[in-house]
């Protein structure tokens, strides 16, 4: 579970620095003129710079992601088991611990181990999506194109040139991830806890209609061999599986 935290976090923390879909009354990219597009790059070069991925990896996700994983911590599991879509009369049978207080009895390690993980795949994450960062940047140069005229990039541009532009061009794609507010978005995670249910109940009541997703004795003999491949694990463990063996 905690690998799966860190992961969807910052999944989505990155998606955050992606660029926003392009709206059906922006130009097409063959339209946009090789003066346009570079006077875009020359934007991006302001808000995006190369190392901007690094920066946010290296000192922002990691300043965020410490205080969200401790925050999740220490949430009651109840209130996590709700999350997950346990029954309330489940949930009613658990007691009122929380993660944090369940691992300091399993891994009296748990915090060190995790803050160790956390700066190693930061780590790691910023160097691959480094690699990425040259096709984001000319992604972002084509969005920036199709949505802002010439005469709007050249007064963006003029106004980077400035002091001003340039201290608020250097952190306008990572502000969002500063702590401070981060900090503000974790306050609504208990909110966000108590309304899961209700969110979960709306979320069934929209996908009743939809057929169940196939058992694996429901698949034929084709869909079982294709499914062992993709997975990677013998079809007769598959079958074990379903039926709870070990």
């Amino acid at each position: 579970m905690n690998k799966l935290t860190i992961a969807a976090a910052t999944a989505l923390a990155l998606a955050s620095l992606a660029p926003a879909p392009v709206l059906a009354d922006e130009p097409a990219a063959a339209t946009i003129g090789a003066d346009r597009l570079d006077a875009a790059r020359q934007t991006v070069d302001h808000i995006f710079p190369l190392g901007t991925y690094a920066r946010v990896m290296d000192k922002t996700m990691d300043a965020m992601m410490g205080p969200m994983m401790e925050g999740m911590a220490d949430l009651p599991l109840r209130d996590l088991a709700r999350m997950g879509g346990l029954s309330e009369e489940d949930l009613a049978e658990m007691g009122e611990g929380t993660m944090s207080e369940v691992m300091a009895i399993l891994d009296p390690a748990y915090k060190e181990r995790m803050d160790r993980s956390m700066r190693v795949m930061m780590s790691e994450m910023g160097g691959l999506m480094s690699r990425f960062e040259p096709a984001i940047r000319e992604g972002l140069a084509e969005a920036y194109a199709k949505r802002f005229s010439p005469g709007q990039l050249a007064e963006l541009n003029a106004f980077f040139a400035t002091p001003t532009g340039s201290a608020y061009a250097a952190d306008s794609m990572v502000i969002f991830m500063d702590p401070d507010v981060m900090s503000k978005m974790q306050a609504f995670v208990p909110e966000m806890m108590e309304e899961m249910p209700t969110l979960m109940a709306k979320v069934g009541e929209a996908t009743k209609d939809i057929p169940p997703p196939r058992k694996y004795s429901e698949l034929s003999d084709a869909d079982r061999e294709k499914l062992s491949k993709l997975l990677g694990v013998p079809a007769d463990e598959l079958g074990r599986e379903e039926a709870g063996e070990d």
